[in-house]
């Protein structure tokens, strides 16, 4: 069954978050989403990094800026994971999620607002202590 995982990447800082987002995206690439959003401020520098690495190692993952995180999780038609430590351990998310074909897993750049958690399907935690969202995406995916 070809699946399609689409990650969000909530509130992009340029200059705060610049590395931290390009290894989202390289984690998204590696372990097989097919597209990174990213909802923040908008950054050149980090396009063209994933055009680099699309080019150098073959296209791995399309990368857009969406306007409204809200609507976008909003209207995602398949099911909503929000990747947080307050949530259902990931293992019995994933169990029930297995056989999903569209998948929106959603991450935080900072503070995620209260209304992500009632807006997404699961709320998945990956361990209970800090670590950062990378760290999570790479675990789950």
């Amino acid at each position: 069954m070809e699946r399609e995982i689409v990650v969000l990447r909530l509130g992009h800082r340029k200059e705060r978050d610049k590395r931290v987002t390009t290894h989202v995206l390289l984690v998204a690439r590696a372990f097989g989403a097919g597209k990174v959003l990213i909802y923040g401020e908008y950054d050149e520098k980090l396009l063209e990094s994933v055009k680099k690495v699309n080019e150098t190692w073959g296209y791995g993952v399309e990368v857009e800026y969406v306007d409204s995180w809200r609507e976008t999780i909003k209207n995602f038609n398949g099911v909503r994971v929000h990747l947080t430590m307050y949530g259902v351990d990931f293992r019995e998310v994933v169990e029930r999620i297995r056989n999903e074909k569209r998948v929106l897993v959603v991450i935080g750049a900072e503070k995620v607002p209260r209304e992500v958690y009632n807006l997404c399907d699961y709320n998945a935690a990956v361990g209970n202590q800090p670590h950062s969202e990378v760290a999570a995406l790479a675990v789950f995916l």
